[in-house]
């Protein structure tokens, strides 16, 4: 039975807290294998690969948010996403940083940055989420975003495995989280506290938890392609990446 009046903020911050610890990302058999240094250096390879497609189309998604806010408050906080990505002249931003990780994996970044070899999946995925920022209303949009409430667990556990297990990781190739560990909480301080204002109904609540749940499923969704085309068993599609492509010349890294 569908609720006629809205759940207080208290209880309604609970909802979304309950659907990341039911439906986030962290709890998918590849962050386990990654994290535990059960990943073979190709394994790694895919998932900075495709992990690039999504990194770099963040910015491209919060533009799309931006060209439809009407409040020039709400433009000059939410503008500061895209500069974390896209860099400024004092901040090299997140998709540099993403790439220096690339290179640390013996990756051309180059190669990277062309986006060739991206499992299609990973592509659908990516792509329906910055169609549903662009079109879906804002409290969705912003809604969508809170995935970054439990993000800094899993980029803590992401530096202390990764530091633990492959000798690539240093404070150069893991960077983009360090770096995320002191950006994503100002942006789902001011998001979260924007949802609870605005979605001041039943009918709304329902929309931006349902919003939070379609971001959860992109997440797990580019992992389970991960999974399926290069963990077990391997099941490349075509199209995309295969061992030994995009690699740095030797010496190059």
């Amino acid at each position: 039975m569908t609720a006629t009046h809205p759940a207080t903020a208290a209880e309604f911050e609970a909802r979304l807290r309950q659907i990341g610890a039911e439906r986030y990302h962290d709890r998918h058999p590849f962050h386990h294998l990654l994290h535990s240094g059960g990943c073979t250096p190709d394994q790694v390879r895919a998932w900075v690969i495709n992990r690039y497609y999504y990194q770099a189309r963040i910015p491209m998604k919060d533009a799309a948010f931006l060209s439809r806010v009407e409040d020039p408050a709400l433009r000059r906080i939410w503008r500061s996403r895209i500069e974390d990505h896209d860099g400024t002249a004092e901040n090299e931003g997140g998709i540099r940083r993403w790439l220096r990780l690339a290179q640390a994996v013996g990756l051309d970044p180059d190669y990277v940055a062309s986006t060739d070899g991206v499992l299609p999946a990973t592509k659908f995925a990516v792509d329906a989420y910055v169609h549903f920022v662009r079109d879906r209303p804002l409290l969705e949009a912003v809604a969508a975003s809170l995935t970054e409430l439990f993000a800094p667990k899993i980029h803590a556990e992401r530096i202390e495995g990764l530091l633990a297990n492959y000798a690539f990781a240093d404070d150069s190739s893991l960077a983009y989280f360090r770096n995320r560990l002191k950006e994503a909480p100002k942006d789902v301080a001011f998001g979260l506290k924007w949802v609870l204002d605005h979605a001041d109904t039943a009918e709304k609540q329902d929309a931006a938890a349902a919003a939070l749940v379609f971001k959860t499923d992109v997440l797990w969704s580019q992992l389970d392609a991960l999974y399926s085309a290069y963990v077990d068993p391997a099941r490349i599609p075509p199209g995309a990446w295969h061992p030994g492509e995009g690699l740095l010349a030797k010496g190059a890294a």
